[in-house]
């Protein structure tokens, strides 16, 4: 009975704070309006989640497209379609792991920091003490972090993706000895404009859209303690891994299931 005691608490625990998530949700997107008429707020924020993060995602892109180079010259060179490389690289970073990877990176730096940002306002009562002065923090401070780590998500993805697309030139044309006309003729007669640079585009923004909601809601509605700061940062983190990566299966079953 203990059990059964136990998941129908976590069950209503688990529903409560979706109810607490979403109606959170509808308050920061409310207070965009007012946001939209400070641009300095938003531009301010996007340097802390965006220009911050470049580091990282330039040189994980870099990887990422080496490796890709790598591993598909020697599965390509199997069946004498070398010159198809750059289409293989281009469209694994374009479709999935530009926007993916990226998401996961944000979610780990970015996401974090605002986590404990919020969580650590709350913690010392700046939250409160806005409130008390009839500003609400919502829109003041919720509201200009998530625009600005919603817009930063597609311009970091397709950094992530072109930096990715280099890497793969690289090794692929530099170290393997693939003729560079072919890896960027192939990949500009292959890759389709709207179905994969503008799906990665959507992904992106959607990742970037749960993650950034994800990590303003657990600082938000985190213990106002050190220990609490700390356990809401690393649910954001894992929440926002799960979610990116199952929102990645139904978007792609939704864009590519028919091709």
């Amino acid at each position: 009975m203990e059990f059964f005691r136990s998941l129908g608490a976590n069950t209503r625990e688990s529903f409560t704070k979706l109810g607490r998530g979403s109606y959170f949700l509808i308050g920061m997107l409310a207070g965009i309006s007012s946001v939209l008429v400070r641009p300095n707020l938003i531009l301010k924020q996007m340097h802390s989640v965006g220009v911050l993060s470049f580091l990282i995602i330039f040189i994980s892109g870099l990887f990422v497209g080496m490796v890709l180079g790598l591993q598909g010259f020697y599965i390509l060179s199997r069946f004498g379609a070398e010159e198809t490389l750059g289409v293989m690289v281009a469209a694994s970073l374009v479709r999935e792991l530009g926007p993916v990877v990226s998401a996961l990176l944000f979610a780990g730096r970015a996401g974090s920091a605002l986590t404990a940002e919020i969580g650590l306002m709350k913690a010392t009562e700046q939250l409160s003490g806005m409130e008390m002065m009839a500003i609400d923090p919502i829109k003041r401070i919720i509201s200009p972090r998530f625009l600005a780590g919603f817009l930063s998500m597609p311009l970091l993805a397709a950094l992530f993706s072109a930096v990715g697309i280099m890497g793969g030139q690289i090794v692929g044309c530099g170290l393997l000895g693939v003729d560079d006309g072919a890896y960027w003729s192939q990949m500009n007669a292959a890759i389709d404009f709207q179905k994969d640079i503008i799906n990665g585009v959507i992904k992106s923004l959607v990742f970037g859209f749960i993650t950034t909601w994800i990590a303003l809601f657990e600082g938000y509605d985190a213990v106002p303690t050190a220990e609490g700061v700390s356990r809401a940062t690393t649910r954001t983190v894992v929440n926002s891994a799960f979610s990116i990566l199952g929102l990645d299966f139904i978007l792609t079953a939704l864009m590519f299931g028919d091709n």
